[in-house]
């Protein structure tokens, strides 16, 4: 799909079908996260697959909104391995991370799939029910799967504040 569009057809799915997700589409997904930039090029993320009835039964534990999807992708950051401002000791872990969803998203929507960035979830739950070691932060849960057939954007979606509410330019 032609990028502009990509991004403007993308919405937060919220309800999918029990389809599963094709291998070959999923790899495609996971390729789509590698050339995500990150500070230094340090790639500090680690992506955990949550496909299969219980591991997927398992986040229902851990976030009320696993809407029922097929599978899913929880983002972890590796705060060891990130970049580390020196100016502040600001870690760019979790900003490596977001852009690391972004891809996926915007993956997962150009194969004809949906997804939603899900950020409220309990951290302790998903370490306990996947066994994450402590090195690893979770940061973003991705449900995703194919939409349901009257699955359809937040009523909000389209809502969009000015560009002049959100942008100001340096004025020498």
């Amino acid at each position: 799909m032609e990028y502009h569009k990509l991004i403007k057809a993308r919405y937060s799915v919220r309800k999918f079908s029990p389809r599963p997700v094709e291998d070959e589409k999923i790899q495609t997904i996971l390729e789509a996260a590698r050339p995500a930039p990150t500070a230094v090029d340090k790639q500090p993320y680690r992506l955990l697959i949550l496909k299969g009835t219980d591991s997927v039964a398992k986040l229902k534990d851990c976030t009320p909104y696993a809407f029922d999807a097929p599978m899913a992708i929880l983002v972890c950051g590796c705060p060891d391995e990130a970049w580390v401002r020196p100016y502040d000791g600001q870690n760019a872990v979790f900003i490596d991370a977001a852009i690391i969803g972004t891809h996926l998203m915007l993956a997962i929507h150009d194969l004809g799939l949906g997804a939603t960035w899900v950020g409220h979830f309990d951290p302790a739950a998903i370490r306990q029910a996947y066994n994450l070691p402590a090195t690893l932060e979770p940061v973003a849960l991705f449900p995703f799967g194919y939409p349901a057939d009257d699955a359809k954007p937040a009523p909000l979606h389209e809502k969009r504040r000015p560009l002049a509410e959100m942008v100001f330019y340096d004025r020498f």
